[in-house]
């Protein structure tokens, strides 16, 4: 039961655009153990930030 609901919210959150957190740290440790790790938060504004291109003027947003 909590496999299922691991993946089932994992599978959610990719669906609607949100990403994974652990797999990111995972990540970092085993590939750039020199190199600070990003808080959640400072991680989930950088992949808004990517994938919405809110920096390069190409998502305005409603107004």
């Amino acid at each position: 039961m909590r496999t299922a609901r691991y993946w089932s919210t994992r599978t959610a959150r990719l669906m609607i655009g949100v990403p994974d957190y652990e797999t990111y740290v995972a990540h970092r440790r085993a590939t750039h153990p020199d190199q600070p790790i990003l808080t959640y938060v400072e991680f989930f504004r950088e992949r808004q930030q990517a994938r919405y291109a809110v920096g390069k003027g190409r998502f305005r947003g409603c107004c």
